[in-house]
């Protein structure tokens, strides 16, 4: 199985969290690939069997450039028949805006005829204890999924 991680960091976080779940898919078997979404087509995801996007939401959950631009590219794909999954960190102090942009990029991956995986981990700030194991349990939820 192939997963592919696509992930936006502005201060590290979103970028740690890949980095974990990328081990946890690789212990689970997958063959994976992550990158930086600045770096990164939505169209590269075409040849995964599970999709993956890591953002963050910055203050009041308006996209910055580089999530709008990969957003709209996204919408544009038809990922029927592939499994996705989106997490991301954001500051519980802009209240019903915590982890907005997650939010939104589950509803493009639906949107884009793709079957969510596992439920969006959301956390705040940077990964603790707590949020490596909703990462891990959400690995463990693809895997068992994909792998059977």
């Amino acid at each position: 199985m192939k997963a592919r991680i696509v992930y936006a960091s502005m201060t590290g976080n979103d970028e740690d969290m890949a980095d974990i779940l990328e081990e946890d898919l690789q212990d689970y078997g997958f063959e994976v690939e992550s990158s930086d979404v600045s770096f990164t087509d939505a169209s590269d995801y075409l040849k995964s069997d599970l999709c993956i996007f890591i953002t963050y939401t910055y203050g009041e959950g308006k996209m910055t450039d580089e999530i709008a631009d990969f957003y709209e590219q996204l919408k544009t794909l038809d990922l029927s028949g592939k499994h996705f999954a989106v997490m991301g960190s954001g500051d519980k102090t802009y209240g019903e805006h915590f982890c907005e942009n997650v939010f939104d990029y589950e509803k493009a991956f639906k949107e884009a005829g793709a079957i969510e995986a596992t439920a969006p981990v959301t956390i705040e700030n940077a990964p603790d204890d707590d949020a490596i194991d909703k990462i891990d349990n959400a690995a463990k939820e693809m895997a068992d999924l994909l792998n059977g």
